[in-house]
């Protein structure tokens, strides 16, 4: 009983802490971006912009996908029968699967406008951030669900597992 009351609490302040997503994945997003780029072209960082090829790219808080890390924290905290030490290795597998393909988006829409323009950067930003990135949160989580066999649901199991104890 305790433990449920624990992982809520846990999970309600992480809730509310938005801003440390963003405080550490902004600088790692901008910095391992700027990393990757600097292996094959000549670019320069700039607070939280890149400079390439005479064009600008900024980081917004947007950018870094904090949103992403703050739903799947979530996710994990609020599923009973998740182990303390699976709550650590389900987060260390899902912020390391949405840091990689967050770049990997970064990089491939600054592929895309460099080559495509900034019309076809504009349209496949908006279905990355919009569609995709959802997509790949759930699938993120039910790989997890899977691979551990977890049976609990969200919410849900703790609620009926409530229920029970007042029978």
């Amino acid at each position: 009983m305790k433990r449920i009351y624990l992982r809520y609490i846990i999970a309600l302040i992480i809730a509310f802490s938005t801003g440390l997503f963003y405080m550490i994945f902004s600088p790692l997003t901008i910095n391992t971006t700027y990393f990757i780029l600097s292996l094959f072209y000549d670019v320069t960082i700039m607070n939280s912009s890149i400079l390439f090829q005479d064009v600008t790219f900024a980081f917004i808080p947007a950018c870094t996908a904090a949103t992403a890390y703050l739903i799947i924290t979530e996710l994990i905290l609020l599923t009973r029968g998740i182990s303390i030490a699976n709550i650590f290795r389900f987060l260390y597998i899902s912020y390391l699967s949405i840091f990689t393909m967050n770049i990997l988006r970064i990089l491939i829409l600054i592929y895309i406008y460099l080559n495509y323009g900034k019309n076809y950067f504009d349209t496949f930003h908006l279905l990355f951030w919009h569609i995709l990135s959802t997509l790949f949160v759930a699938l993120v989580w039910i790989f997890l669900v899977e691979h551990f066999n977890i049976k609990g649901i969200p919410i849900i199991s703790d609620i009926k597992h409530l229920l029970k104890l007042k029978k």
